[in-house]
């Protein structure tokens, strides 16, 4: 029997151990954890499949009837329960709205939508969520006009039907007021693997962020975003857009949400066709083109964080190079603002 050293918690080993695994060894024992976590649902499971394993493990499961649902369980994710709890509320609210599209959470055995339980192997408590299968195919890089227009249009019936909306009191979600969205600074924090320099140039352009994103704040009411709408988290089906992965939702402006979503096109008519989308339900939140500019590099340092936080071996490589990219674009915003 292998032996922890003195001084080292024994889960934390073992999380070492698991993250340490080729990702093909890591998806095989989240499989077989997978048939634990449906084991407290009513379904008689005939098949389970991976097919998505970066920021979350997701898998599709086909019941006796062949009936498909999503499984995700949480593991390179920092959400709470708490958080959970309010994205469920959320998307079962969604539902019920006209021309939005999305997945029905299921509940397990005792009513819940979570299913928590410890993953002996990561050494961590796992939150679970199942959902209702959405047939089609992901959107992803390439989306045509025609979606994106569709896009804004269910973007903006998202932010009207979540003006008002109220979390359940047991529930919670970040602020993305705060500067890294309520999640841990590896960027500008003592724990920083950036060399003085860069992390001073960041540091700059963070002071920039804080002050322009307040200034939003003073002149706009928060309210539940999705966050995360690009063309991976999108299904087509006959004409039909649905959205899903709301494991990034939380309390922010519209103009976030829009900014986040524009940050993954790639040309001026992409970007239009979303826009105009958008317009044709509601108009833009007010902003100037110095608060989008600010908003797209925003995206890119919360995700350059977000790779020193990841376990996900394929996204700890794309360190070096997406660095290099995001120092070049912070110089670009500095030396403009």
């Amino acid at each position: 029997m292998r032996t922890i050293p003195e001084g080292v918690d024994y889960y934390h080993a073992m999380s070492a151990d698991f993250f340490a695994m080729p990702e093909n060894e890591q998806i095989a024992r989240l499989s077989e954890f997978a048939h634990l976590v449906l084991g407290k649902y009513k379904l008689q499971v005939e098949a389970i499949e991976s097919i998505n394993y970066e920021y979350n493990a997701t898998f599709k499961v086909t019941d006796v009837n062949a009936q498909n649902f999503a499984l995700r369980i949480n593991i390179n994710s920092p959400r709470s329960a708490q958080n959970i709890r309010a994205e469920v509320a959320w998307v079962r609210n969604l539902i019920t709205i006209e021309g939005i599209h999305t997945a029905l959470p299921i509940a397990n055995l005792v009513g819940e939508y979570i299913t928590s339980l410890l993953h002996p192997q990561s050494g961590r408590e796992l939150h679970c969520i199942l959902y209702s299968w959405l047939e089609g195919e992901e959107v992803g890089d390439e989306p045509t006009t025609e979606q994106l227009f569709v896009l804004g249009q269910t973007m903006a019936k998202l932010h009207i039907s979540s003006k008002d909306f109220v979390l359940p009191t047991d529930s919670q979600l970040p602020s993305f007021q705060d500067p890294f969205w309520e999640t841990e600074d590896l960027l500008l924090s003592d724990t920083s693997k950036l060399t003085l320099v860069d992390k001073e140039l960041i540091a700059a352009a963070f002071a920039r962020i804080i002050t322009q994103t307040n200034a939003l704040y003073v002149a706009s009411t928060p309210q539940v975003i999705h966050a995360d709408l690009h063309g991976w988290n999108m299904m087509w089906h006959q004409g039909q857009l649905s959205i899903f992965d709301f494991d990034d939702c939380g309390i922010g402006l519209p103009i976030q949400d829009i900014a986040t979503a524009l940050y993954y096109l790639d040309t001026p008519e992409q970007d239009e066709a979303l826009l105009s989308g958008y317009k044709s339900v509601i108009a833009l939140p007010a902003h100037t083109q110095g608060d989008l500019d600010m908003l797209l590099l925003h995206r890119r340092l919360m995700l350059l964080n977000y790779l020193y936080e990841t376990s996900n071996q394929e996204h700890q490589a794309m360190i070096p190079t997406y660095l290099e990219e995001t120092l070049r674009r912070v110089k670009t915003f500095l030396q403009a603002s």
